[in-house]
This record gives C-alpha cells, sequence and structure tokens, in this order.
C-alpha cells in the first residue's frame, strides 16, 4: 500500500496515496494508524487528497479508526477529501464523528497546540 507518515507540530499525518482505498489494503491502513496510536500519538490526521473512491469497508474501517482513537484519548480528523469520497461519508453518516478539512495545513491547526 502507498502510505506515509510523519509528524507536524505534535500531529502525526497519514498519507494516503492510494486513488481507490478498497478491503483489501485496509489491513496496511489501519495497521499503521493502530502502530501510531500504540506509540502515543493522540492527534492523528489521514490525509485522503489522493483518494477519489472508498468502498463501504473502508467507511467501515475509518469508523473503526475513529473509535480507537477516542478510546485511547485522542482525535482523529480528515484532511482533503474529494467530493466523491465526501458524499459517500456524508450519505453513510460517517461525517457525524469524523471531521474533515479541505487540506492538511487547516487541518493540522485545527487540533491547536
Amino acid at each position: 500500500m502507498n502510505l506515509t507518515t510523519e509528524n507536524s507540530a505534535g500531529v502525526a499525518i497519514v498519507r494516503v496515496g492510494e486513488s481507490r482505498m478498497m478491503y483489501p489494503l485496509l489491513a496496511d491502513f489501519s495497521g499503521a494508524v493502530a502502530q501510531l496510536l500504540a506509540s502515543g500519538s493522540r492527534k492523528v490526521l489521514l490525509d485522503f487528497t489522493k483518494v477519489t473512491y472508498v468502498d463501504s469497508a473502508t467507511i467501515g474501517c475509518l469508523m473503526d479508526l475513529y473509535r480507537q482513537t477516542t478510546a485511547s484519548g485522542g482525535t482523529l480528523k480528515l484532511a482533503g477529501v474529494q467530493k466523491r469520497v465526501e458524499t459517500m461519508l456524508t450519505m453513510t453518516g460517517a461525517h457525524n464523528f469524523l471531521e474533515m478539512h479541505p487540506d492538511e495545513a487547516s487541518a493540522v491547526r485545527s487540533f491547536g497546540s
């Protein structure tokens, strides 16, 4: 899976380089976020700028990651969500839990200090 992680201003950023997020990729994706949480990261940003499609399994995975992050006292946010992906998140109600920002910079700022 095409995925990179970095830390910026105390925010763990996971950049997804795949255009289509679907079931076969989710183990690597969720494992990367779980590893960040296990290492003590509490501010997690998922950069979905390159993602143009998500399936229902991906939405379920995002909700599970949201649950894991909040259970550990953290916050999970999304950045760069494309319109088609935003529509899927809205149709399923996931947008009620997953805070979305237009770009990475505004999302990092939203975490505060």
